[in-house]
Parts: structure tokens; C-alpha cells; sequence
């Protein structure tokens, strides 16, 4: 594994810069909500439709990084992410209607975003033949992608101070770093490099695994939706929550945003680094992990202190950092090189449109706290008992 750190920590630039250039939003929603003279679910929007996007296009991706190799998509996806966010750096700097041009911005980005981070999942597979090198690598992955959403709130609310559009500006920048480490960094051998499966035996191959493993790889998908949908939903609206009922805003906001995040990152690096290759502690992390995401949401009430809210989003942070890593090792471990960019796409688009959902039904149904945190705990269960009784790993 130590041969390729550099390889490694570039790749892992690259859920950083997706995760920063999506979540580092959130904390200035409510600013461009106010500047912009927009409603509440069209602020939400922005979040969404980079996301919307990459879940259509993220198993396109994935195809073609089996088919023409992972470096070879992962780099122009960048290019893309960078060109959709100086699209909506500029409107949003230069225009004084800017809204529909950065709607077309993040766009651009999703569609960038859909060759870069999913297709990152498979490359750690294909870099290590150790089963617990992949482990560690794709933990890795994971506590940068988590690491991003740390830094995002604090990154967004101080840029956002500045003037309120200056998080938009640093998607590009951001971009073009994490496109030279990944040009100069990673090496990928040549008898590493991706086959070229024609398409009609490709698809056989996958219908084949869905046929023979499609239970225990639905579960997955939908667990790992799951998880990014309440993910997402809890920390929309704990961030509308710090402005509008405890008069926090800025950098001080970005701070307690930060706070369930920082345990979630240092979860996903401690978790990976336990499981190693053992497939059953994997889905007994997945399940226990559900268990203790939903139980704290029980207890979110409308009139609920800043301390204790904060207290329990940790706790649920804590569980979303112990399944993720479980999920990605197992899903990428389960198939075969040649059509795991495919397989692992449709995880990654199933995230996504968690990723995509959360904040809008959230703004919907936010009127009702006690609803809505009931709900998010249900949907934490669902995913436990889904992985209790559809992914039966061997010993």
C-alpha cells in the first residue's frame, strides 16, 4: 500500500473537491435565498440538480470507464466540474439575475461530478490485489469524502461572510487542483489498465451478477441511498434550524455544522481501518451503524436546545460513519474488475439521489420537526433491517 500513497492521496482530492464544491453551499442557502429573492425550495434546487444530473449520468460513467479505463473519464470529469462552476461563479459575480444561469452552472458541474468521485470507487479496487489494502484505501476515500463535508460548512460560511457568492468561485479552483494531482499523480500500469469488453458481452456480465447477487446488491444501493438521504436532510435543516431559531449565522455556524461531520469522518477512518476483510463484521457494522443513525432522530423535539440537537446529530453522524465505509467495501470487493466501474456507478447514483432528495422533501416537510426526524428514524430502521436480512456475506 505504501508504494502508492501519492496515487492515493490524489484520487482522494477528489470526493474532497466534490463534497466541498456540493456541501460548502448549504451553510450560504439561506443568504442567496435572501439576495436572490427566491423561495426556500428553489435555494434547495441548487443543491439538487447537480445531483439530479449525476444520478442519470453516474452509470453512463461507469461503462466507460470499463470500457476505456478509469483515468481516462475521471480527468476530463473534472475539466467539466470546473467549467460548470466558472459558469456559475460568473453569472452569480457579474449578472444581476443570476439564478438561472447557476442552476445551468451546477448542471455542468453534476455532469462533471458523475465521471470523478463514482468512478474514484473502483480505481482504489483495481490499485490493491489485498483484499484489506482495499479496505484501507477505500477508507481512505470515504474520510476524505466525510473530511470534505467537515470543512464544508466552515469553508462556505467564512467565504460566504466575504460576499455571499465566493463559495462559487473556489468550485473552479478547487477543480483544477484536484485535476493536476490526479494528471501527475496517479499511475496506472498498463497491465492495470481497464479491458475493452464489447458491450453485448458486458452486459451479460452484469446481468449475470445481478441475477446471481442482485439481492445482497439492491440492499446496498438502498442503504447507501438511505443513508446520504437523511445524511443530507438532517444537515439542511439544521442549518436553516441555526439561523431561524438559535440566530446563528456566519463562521460560528459553520463551526457547529461542523461538529456532527467531524465525528462522522473520524468514524468512516477508524471503521475502515477495523474491518479490514471480514465481510461479516462489514454488515454487522452496516446494521448497527442504521440502528444508531435513527435511534437519537426519536428524540429531536421543536423545542429541543442547541447543545442537546447538536449532541444527538453526532450520534446519528457516528452511524452513518460506521455504515458508508462497510458499504463500499463490500459492493466493490463483490464483482469482478471488468465491470465494477458498472456496478459500483449504480451504488454511487443511488447515493446521489439521496444526496439529491433529502434537502427539498426536508424544505417541504421541515413545518413539523417531530415529523420529520421521525420519519428520518424510520428510514435509518429500514435500512437496519434491510441489511440484517439481505446482505449474508460468507464466513
Amino acid at each position: 500500500m505504501n508504494r502508492k500513497k501519492l496515487d492515493l492521496l490524489a484520487l482522494a482530492s477528489i470526493p474532497l473537491v466534490m463534497t466541498l464544491g456540493n456541501s460548502m453551499l448549504i451553510p450560504v442557502l439561506p443568504m442567496i435565498e435572501s439576495v436572490l429573492k427566491i423561495s426556500q425550495l428553489q435555494a434547495s434546487l441548487i443543491i439538487t440538480v447537480y445531483s439530479i444530473v449525476a444520478i442519470i449520468l453516474i452509470p453512463i460513467a461507469g461503462y466507460l470507464s470499463d470500457r476505456f479505463g478509469r483515468k481516462k473519464v475521471i480527468i476530463p470529469s473534472l475539466i467539466l466540474t470546473a467549467i460548470g462552476g466558472g459558469i456559475a461563479a460568473f453569472a452569480s459575480w457579474q449578472m444581476a439575475h443570476p439564478y438561472l444561469f447557476i442552476i445551468l452552472g451546477r448542471l455542468l458541474q453534476g455532469v462533471g461530478a458523475s465521471g470523478a468521485f463514482p468512478v474514484t470507487i473502483p480505481t482504489v479496487g483495481d490499485m490493491y490485489h489485498d483484499e484489506e489494502d482495499v479496505s484501507r484505501g477505500l477508507g481512505i476515500i470515504e474520510t476524505a469524502n466525510t473530511f470534505g463535508k467537515v470543512l464544508s460548512p466552515i469553508i462556505g460560511a467564512s467565504l460566504g461572510l466575504v460576499i455571499w457568492y465566493l463559495p462559487f468561485i473556489f468550485v473552479p479552483v478547487f477543480s483544477i487542483l484536484s485535476l493536476l494531482l490526479v494528471i501527475f499523480l496517479v499511475k496506472v500500469s498498463p497491465q492495470k489498465q481497464t479491458t475493452k469488453p464489447k458491450f453485448t458481452g458486458f452486459t451479460k456480465k452484469v446481468k449475470t451478477i445481478f441475477k446471481k447477487s442482485g439481492r445482497w446488491l439492491m440492499a446496498i444501493f438502498l442503504i447507501g441511498g438511505l443513508n446520504m438521504f437523511v445524511l443530507f436532510g438532517y444537515q439542511f435543516h439544521f442549518s436553516n434550524l441555526l439561523e431561524k431559531q438559535y440566530q446563528i449565522n456566519g463562521i460560528n455556524k459553520g463551526l457547529i455544522l461542523a461538529i456532527p461531520l467531524l465525528i462522522l469522518c473520524l468514524a468512516s477512518y477508524l471503521s475502515s481501518k477495523k474491518i479490514g476483510d471480514n465481510k461479516v463484521l462489514m454488515k454487522w457494522f452496516i446494521f448497527s451503524g442504521n440502528l444508531i443513525i435513527g435511534l437519537p432522530l426519536l428524540f429531536v423535539t421543536q423545542e429541543i436546545s442547541l447543545l442537546f440537537i447538536t449532541c444527538l446529530l453526532s450520534i446519528s453522524s457516528l452511524g452513518i460513519g460506521l455504515s458508508l465505509p462497510a458499504l463500499d467495501s463490500l459492493i466493490t470487493k463483490g464483482v469482478e474488475k471488468n465491470i465494477r466501474g458498472t456496478v459500483t456507478s449504480l451504488y454511487s447514483s443511488m447515493r446521489f439521489l439521496g444526496v439529491a432528495s433529502g434537502p427539498p422533501i426536508v424544505a417541504v416537510i421541515e413545518g413539523n420537526m417531530r415529523v420529520l426526524y421521525i420519519t428520518l428514524a424510520i428510514l435509518s430502521g429500514i435500512a437496519a433491517v434491510i441489511a440484517l436480512f439481505a446482505i449474508k456475506p460468507k464466513r
